[in-house]
């Protein structure tokens, strides 16, 4: 495949996929735009209501045949979208980059990670299984049956387009549900390929189905008696908004939100292998996405390690290669749309208002690899000698700025990770076991990392979050997944 060659090769009509068949939506339409060469690549629609309502009442109506399918046999539909994934997996990855702006090696791992849930959740005969017990008195049994609830809606983020509404769909489906996904309307083309591809592999109409558009279709969603529960990854805000509406309306609920997540670096670290790793952290996909590193902070007071430290960060950073995501060579593509670019430059210019000093300037220091427009480019950007009241270290940027603070000890930066109202994913870089076992004990959060900057559970692992980063009680992938979009039916039997 040449180089820089794009899968949309011209301006896309999306449809909305309901109950098998594509159908043109009544809604108002918005354009789609590439953030690398600013191209309108795709028209999107905004759907209606009576759209929403019109595809829950497909997916009721499919339920209950696909409930009464056998969990070996709809594992076999998800074997086979596995297989169309692979044999199509440098395709949507290429979406991904052509609609995002992430690099082509960003996209590749996020199609990897979001077949390995389909592959996971092929794995349903047994996962479904529940406990058995004999004799729990004289001549009495008991046991546990796991079974699906009805319709479920999966609502995704701009950041993954892909992934994450793979983090739910399979194991809702694996389990004898029938799913509607709302993509992000700033990125709807993976999910639209996604569903051409679930079509192909034979899912029955209605079982699975795509709406676009934006806040008439979630608040369908929430207020649909139909829908039984609801998977969200995006916003805090909105996280709240949801696990609050469906509190209201007795749905189930996982709402992932925001992040701030901390950084902390041990004088005993292995540096050579750190600081590759916080390039992926703080950089990797333009510091969009919840398990970024956002805060920096590096331990003790002895200023000769923290210097070096620093320049070798800097010179690092600074040499990150920026362009289009399709060209191999580059390291970091552009953030998503202006708007964002704006929003990440106002925290950038608050932390300098604040007395924080200015390290690596992206708004400034940036250089572009090949010929493209910079409306959409933000370079890597340090801020040093921030401090935790600050605006740029307390609030979620989503973009690519690594704010720096100092700890005297690990208590103290323990202290401040809890301070933040945030609890995705907090890492330690050291090479003391102490140390380590000290944080991942003492920290909260909902992942840990031990030398891990990206600290992103595999799939058959919860992903966690703890405080404002999630609202529910259970998570999305693997067996947690699994409890969520089924219900324990509990039976006690006795033959005289």
């Amino acid at each position: 495949m040449a180089l820089l060659e794009e899968p949309i090769k011209e301006v896309l009509k999306l449809k909305n996929y309901i109950n098998g068949e594509w159908v043109e939506s009544k809604g108002e339409i918005r354009d789609v735009v590439n953030p690398v060469t600013g191209k309108i690549i795709a028209r999107v629609p905004i759907s209606t209501k009576d759209e929403i309502d019109a595809t829950v009442a497909a997916a009721q109506e499919a339920y209950p045949d696909w409930r009464r399918t056998a969990p070996v046999a709809r594992a076999r539909y998800l074997f086979r979208l596995k297989e169309l994934l692979e044999e199509n997996f440098d395709e949507v990855s290429r979406i991904q980059t052509q609609e995002h702006g992430k690099t082509i090696d960003e996209s590749r791992g996020e199609t990897r990670r979001g077949i390995e849930n389909v592959e996971v959740a092929c794995g349903i005969p047994t996962l479904m299984q529940g406990p058995y017990s004999e004799d729990i008195a004289p001549g009495i049994d008991e046991w546990i049956i796991r079974q699906p609830l009805g319709v479920f809606g999966i609502i995704g983020p701009f950041n993954f387009p892909f992934m994450i509404p793979l983090w739910s769909a399979p194991y809702a489906l694996a389990t004898g549900n029938c799913i509607i996904i709302k993509p992000s309307s700033e990125v709807p083309n993976s999910q639209t390929r996604l569903a051409e591809l679930a079509d192909e592999a034979g899912f029955p109409p209605g079982v699975w189905n795509v709406v676009h558009g934006g806040r008439t279709v979630v608040n369908g969603m929430l207020d649909h008696p139909g829908i039984k529960g609801i998977a969200f990854v995006g916003s805090t805000p909105t996280a709240k908004f949801i696990y609050k509406s469906c509190g209201a309306t007795g749905k189930r609920v996982i709402a992932q939100g925001g992040a701030k997540n901390y950084m902390v670096i041990m004088p005993d670290c292995n540096v050579r292998a750190t600081i590759p790793a916080l390039m992926t952290s703080f950089f990797g996909n333009a510091g969009q996405r919840c398990l970024s590193g956002a805060n920096l902070v590096i331990v003790g007071e002895d200023d000769g390690f923290y210097n070096k430290f620093m320049d070798g960060v800097a010179d690092t950073a600074a040499k990150i290669i920026i362009g289009n995501g399709l060209d191999e060579a580059v390291q970091m593509g552009p953030v998503r749309d202006e708007e964002k670019k704006t929003r990440i430059m106002g925290y950038i210019e608050s932390g300098i208002q604040q007395g924080a000093k200015i390290r690596l300037d992206g708004r400034k220091e940036l250089k572009i690899h090949g010929d493209w427009p910079d409306k959409c480019f933000l370079g890597p950007t340090i801020l040093e000698s921030v401090t935790p009241d600050m605006k740029c270290s307390s609030e979620e940027i989503f973009g690519p700025v690594m704010s720096v603070m100092r700890a005297k000890n690990l208590d103290e930066a323990i202290e401040m990770c809890n301070n933040c109202s945030f609890a995705n994913a907090h890492a330690i870089f050291t090479s003391s076991g102490k140390n380590a076992r000290e944080f991942q004990y003492r920290v909260v959060s909902g992942n840990i990392g031990i030398n891990i900057g990206v600290v992103a559970p595999m799939a058959w692992f919860p992903f966690s979050g703890m405080k404002d980063s999630f609202f529910g009680v259970l998570h999305t992938q693997g067996q947690e997944a699994i409890r969520f979009f089924t219900e324990s039916k509990v039976v006690i039997q006795r033959w005289i």
